[in-house]
């Protein structure tokens, strides 16, 4: 278990990001072992033959299996709340020489030979990894982001609520299982980290992840802000098929598309994504949520420059009394 000191200020400055590099070689443990995985079967059998002649040799060594250890440097901590890839790869290239090789001093093993050419001279093979890293992205990643952002986002959203219900002490105790706060100590239970460590006003940073497994993961040493990441929830609803079922009943009363449309809204979504899930035009999805939104079964919230549209407590009670579904 690590036990982590926190102080007025940091706090204070608790916040929360998104990390698209961190989804991605997170995503490689998946593709090590599918079936450690159910949650993302799916989404593995879809991208493994798009791995063809994609050269992601350097980032595969990276991340060993069965080991829940990733080098630190892989992944720096969001400079940003939304930052893209190309952003965080350029924080990856620009890896103090120094710290890459005190990350795969921490790897246990022997190292491959691109570990070892890496550890040698990192510049020029850090550029190497962030080509590779951006090629297994554009391959796998990059179809399903704006749904995984999506439901990232709504991590955030929900974030955002229960601090400003609950204050910093209720967001922190509700984050996931294996963190708690009391008084000004968090402890976070780990399979390997052990210890104590103060923060010392630097801040925490909060990343949900989709990949992240069923864990935690932290990082409190390393330079940067300290991160925590934690899974976020519903994971598996980002695989389902495209068109979700939805009862016969409410659909006789709003219409197919209304009713598709509230399904679909289990999560905070935005007009675009909810057009390219049910196969509709974004005008078309535009004019049905405000149908939806009149008869107070949809509200509107705001992230960042995103509009999101979710589900009111009305709308919940109308699906759960209303269990018959159809394909």
């Amino acid at each position: 278990m690590m036990l982590v000191g926190l102080n007025a200020h940091d706090l204070a400055t608790t916040r929360f990001a998104i990390s698209p590099l961190w989804e991605a070689v997170a995503s490689v443990r998946i593709i090590k072992r599918p079936r450690q995985f159910p949650e993302h079967l799916a989404w593995y059998e879809r991208i493994h033959p798009r791995l063809a002649g994609v050269r992601w040799q350097l980032l595969a060594d990276l991340v060993r299996m069965p080991t829940p250890l990733i080098p630190t440097f892989v992944c720096p901590p969001p400079t940003t709340s939304q930052p893209t890839i190309d952003l965080e790869l350029a924080s990856l290239v620009a890896t103090p020489a120094e710290t890459v090789r005190a990350s795969l001093d921490a790897l246990p093993g022997p190292r491959s030979s691109l570990l070892e050419a890496l550890y040698a001279d990192p510049p020029p093979h850090l550029t190497r990894l962030a080509e590779a890293i951006r090629a297994y992205t554009d391959a796998v990643i990059a179809p399903y982001w704006p749904r995984m952002r999506t439901l990232l986002e709504r991590e955030v959203l929900l974030g955002a609520r229960r601090t400003a219900t609950d204050g910093i002490h209720g967001l922190l105790n509700h984050l996931d299982p294996s963190v708690r706060l009391k008084d000004d100590t968090l402890s976070v239970q780990h399979l390997t980290s052990h210890g104590a460590v103060r923060l010392d006003g630097r801040g925490l940073l909060l990343v949900p992840s989709v990949f992240i497994g069923r864990r935690v993961w932290s990082n409190f040493g390393s330079p940067g802000q300290p991160v925590l990441r934690f899974p976020a929830r519903a994971v598996a609803t980002l695989w389902e098929r495209e068109r979700t079922p939805h009862g016969r009943a409410l659909a006789g009363v709003l219409g197919r598309t209304r009713a598709a449309l509230l399904y679909e809204l289990a999560v905070p979504t935005s007009t675009l994504e909810l057009a390219e899930r049910c196969r509709l035009t974004s005008g078309t999805v535009s004019q049905h949520l405000g149908a939806l939104r009149d008869a107070g079964l949809v509200g509107t919230h705001r992230v960042g420059r995103f509009v999101l549209y979710a589900r009111t407590t009305a709308a919940e009670a109308l699906i759960a009394a209303n269990g018959t579904t159809v394909t």
